[in-house]
């Protein structure tokens, strides 16, 4: 790969990556509740999901994923329950509104383990995630790629991603005094959820 298509495919990836999405909504939920450390975790996990996305993509396993309707389906309706999952319990944490209680015993929301794991599962779960590698990167794909060439594709997403996505922890985390309050951490949770829970039935709904 040339320098320049290097730079073109870092850029593709992160106008993708600024696209308001599920792993958007939960970097910043994480991050949020929990602070810069959970949200760089959410923002790691989600890049190693770009990783192995991108990697796939490039071997053709993405390729025969999209092109079988029925396994298709399957990842598209665990990734759609999977969303609507994470929805549902940030509504009910707003519904229970328990938040003076959670701030005092130090206990704000996901641990950086648990937020790595939801954004590699959030990645993962989507479908339309491999469905954008496998018609991004061919246009970059030498005629005979190596295993060198298919591992570099793939860092190069995957840095791009988590660059994006830590930059976005940090901010959150910066006015994060603000979105502490219980007021404030309520209506991050109704809206977040809605947020999730609606694109679990966009990611259900969507066309194989």
């Amino acid at each position: 790969m040339s320098t320049a298509q290097m730079v073109a495919l870092g850029g593709v990836t992160l106008v993708a990556a600024m696209s308001p999405g599920p792993d958007f909504v939960i970097v910043t939920r994480s991050a949020a509740l929990s602070g810069r450390r959970a949200g760089m975790a959410c923002a790691a996990g989600i890049a190693a999901g770009v990783f192995v996305w991108s990697v796939v993509s490039a071997v053709g396993v993405a390729g025969l994923l999209a092109a079988s309707a029925v396994a298709f389906t399957v990842v598209k309706l665990v990734g759609a329950a999977y969303l609507m999952l994470l929805g549902i319990r940030a509504l009910l944490a707003a519904r229970r509104g328990e938040y003076e209680v959670d701030a005092a015993a130090g206990a704000a929301g996901p641990s950086a383990w648990a937020a790595f794991r939801q954004g590699l599962l959030t990645n993962l779960l989507n479908p339309k995630v491999a469905v954008f590698f496998l018609a991004l990167l061919p246009q970059f794909m030498p005629t005979a790629p190596s295993a060198l060439d298919t591992l570099t594709l793939g860092a190069i997403a995957a840095v791009v991603g988590l660059v994006w996505f830590v930059m976005l922890a940090n901010v959150v985390n910066a006015v994060r005094g603000v979105l502490a309050r219980p007021a404030v951490r309520r209506a991050i949770d109704t809206v977040m959820g809605a947020m999730l829970v609606a694109f679990g039935i966009r990611v259900a709904a969507q066309a194989s």
